[in-house]
């Protein structure tokens, strides 16, 4: 049996996101795992996510990194309470601040790969650093996610 997503362990009230919910079939439905210490999401960009011909656009590319993020700061809060993603409460983010930056034009029709690890966790605080994908051509230079239920920040990563 293949290891189930990240997103996949979301409630059904919370899988409603373009990006990453199962329930949204007009979604990318982004879907994250770990590797080790590192999260892993890998998605292959359509004939309609052009920019100019033969590139991606951008959005896509930000879509990708905040979904992925979120998912990760979710698996890494799980891990941190030594919890698996199938017990209650659940635990979900929000992006509160995206800042991307574009290192070069990225192809189409080949697969992007995000990867991302905890940097920091400390009481609700959870650092997350993501990498850019095959070709590096994205890298988030300021990350941070909140509980959609209260207004602290609790994720935020700015530069390395």
């Amino acid at each position: 049996m293949a290891e189930k997503a990240f997103q996949d362990y979301y409630p059904d009230d919370l899988s409603h996101c373009y990006g990453c919910g199962r329930l949204n079939q007009e979604g990318h439905q982004i879907k994250s795992y770990w590797d080790g210490e590192e999260t892993v999401a890998t998605y292959t960009p359509r004939p309609y996510h052009i920019a100019i011909p033969g590139y991606v656009y951008g959005g896509l590319i930000a879509s990708l990194i905040d979904c992925h993020g979120t998912g990760t700061a979710a698996a890494a809060a799980y891990r941190a309470d030594g919890r698996t993603m199938d017990t209650d409460p659940p635990i979900r983010f929000v992006t509160a601040s995206l800042k991307v930056d574009y290192l070069k034009p990225t192809p189409l029709g080949v697969p992007l790969e995000g990867r991302g690890r905890g940097k920091e966790i400390s009481g609700l605080a959870i650092g997350t650093h993501m990498d850019g994908g095959m070709e590096a051509a994205a890298v988030p230079s300021e990350l941070s996610f909140s509980r959609p239920t209260d207004d602290t920040l609790l994720v935020r990563l700015a530069g390395d």
